[in-house]
């Protein structure tokens, strides 16, 4: 019977919740998700000093944006500290660890004294095979007994195998001498308490893997699969920073990317499906898989980001894409819409969503249908409203009034009044622009009419035409 696979995210939360952090957070995410497995979530809190409330809801936020739901309560490290000293206990009594009593300064002159002779500064304890007879009434450590010879291999699914000489391992500190656990046992206990199947994280995590498995390896404990995945680089090449610009995964909401065309892009950053760059989640479900992923880092490219999301936002549902947009407005700190307003976007949203890349971009069409009178036109959309325009908009306007609502009907009514004023519909356009939205870049004047209505268009060309 296969294992059912459990992954998990664990971020630190000490601030927002990174570009690269999602990205791993999405990788764990789809490999559950298409294999009917857990995806699970911990907070490692460890670090006191850093630690804040406020980081670790930045985080969740991020989460619940990019719609990456998780399984079960969310487990937290500093919580798990007295599981986590059990464990090294249980070492302690089997033989496998040992009491430590050097104290800093006897460390720190071993390592000045090792490397003014050019020799290994890995640290190796006197304590390692003393007699506990011999033990001082002083404070100590506990270190794991590292493998002293052989090699340790790391058999990863991005990275294929790595090997490592044990001569490279030293005797890891699993309690500090007040009795607190270390990150790397914290980490090796939950992943083990917590079901886990495969560690999929970032490549800098990869020698941490090594040592890791001396813990799961001392305790019998089945080691999960490693799937170690390259950085993100900015477009130079370099390791994304803010240099490069947001890096938060909430700050490309606030800019009014969509979270369908965000997760599409970070599941392309690194991975890829044969040529496919558009997809839907349950695509990026089926298809995913460990080896898939590249080893080389992956570049951040706006671009190409800009480019999906506006492929998400033409094919999106008209209702959620007025959902996502109402958020968008909240996380930018923009006033919200009003009912009427909102429901006239989601009426408009088919004449809108076409080539818009982001929602700002998307809004700024939808000014037509937000607005409202008396309308007031931007500075080039006011050159398209001189005597002339204004005259022919007075004559138009009553011709409409009686004209089928409908836009084949629409288009031969205006195709025919500018052929009696010898003139072609497009010298047309620039003025109805004008006066139906107060902008000279709109969606077709057809379209505009078809969403305002009989009535609120004719008045608007009234207004426009006194």
């Amino acid at each position: 019977m296969t294992t059912p696979v459990v992954t998990r995210f664990a971020p630190s939360p000490t601030g927002y919740l990174h570009i690269g952090g999602a990205r791993t957070a999405l990788f764990n995410w789809l490999y559950a998700r298409g294999r009917g497995g857990k995806f699970l979530l911990r907070i490692e809190d460890t670090d006191r000093v850093r630690y804040t409330p406020e980081a670790t809801e930045a985080i969740l936020q991020g989460m619940a944006w990019l719609g990456l739901d998780h399984d079960g309560e969310i487990v937290s490290q500093f919580d798990n500290a007295p599981r986590h000293a059990e464990v090294a206990l249980e070492l302690l009594a089997a033989g496998k660890a040992y009491k430590c009593f050097a104290t800093q300064e006897e460390i720190t002159e071993f390592r000045e004294a090792a490397k003014a002779e050019r020799r290994s500064t890995l640290y190796h304890s006197p304590w390692r095979d003393a007699d506990p007879a011999t033990h001082p009434d002083a404070p100590y450590v506990i270190r794991i007994k590292a493998p002293q010879s052989g090699e340790t291999v790391i058999r990863d699914e991005v990275q294929g195998d790595v090997t490592i000489g044990n001569d490279q391992l030293d005797d890891m500190v699993l309690l500090r001498s007040d009795g607190t656990p270390v990150y790397m046992l914290a980490v090796v206990v939950d992943d083990h308490d917590m079901g886990v199947t495969h560690v999929i994280r970032g490549d800098d995590h990869l020698n941490n893997a090594a040592r890791q498995m001396m813990i799961y390896n001392a305790m019998g404990w089945d080691v999960p699969v490693w799937a170690h995945i390259p950085l993100i680089h900015g477009p130079d090449g370099k390791k994304l920073s803010k240099r490069h610009g947001a890096l938060g995964a909430q700050e490309y909401q606030a800019m009014g990317y969509p979270a369908a065309g965000m997760r599409n892009y970070l599941a392309r950053l690194g991975w890829s499906h044969g040529d496919d760059e558009f997809f839907s989640d349950e695509q990026a479900k089926d298809w995913f898989d460990l080896d898939g992923i590249r080893k080389s880092p992956a570049q951040f490219d706006l671009k190409k980001l800009e480019n999906i999301c506006g492929q998400h936002i033409a094919v999106a549902d008209n209702a959620a894409l007025r959902q996502e947009i109402e958020q968008y407005l909240s996380a930018a700190g923009i006033t919200a819409l009003t009912s009427q307003q909102a429901d006239g976007l989601e009426r408009a949203m088919y004449c809108l969503k076409e080539r818009a890349k982001t929602f700002p971009e998307l809004l700024e069409k939808a000014e037509f249908i937000l607005t409202s009178r008396l309308i007031q036109p931007d500075e080039k959309a006011a050159k398209n409203l001189d005597d002339v325009s204004r005259r022919m908009l007075s004559e138009l306007t009553p011709q409409l009034q009686n004209v089928k609502w409908e836009k084949d009907a629409l288009e031969e009514t205006m195709n025919s009044f500018a052929a009696a004023h010898d003139t072609k519909f497009g010298k047309l356009a620039g003025p109805l622009r004008a006066a139906l939205s107060g902008r000279a870049t709109t969606p077709s004047v057809f379209d505009m009419m078809l969403v305002l209505g009989r009535d609120e268009s004719l008045a608007r060309l009234n207004d426009a035409a006194t």
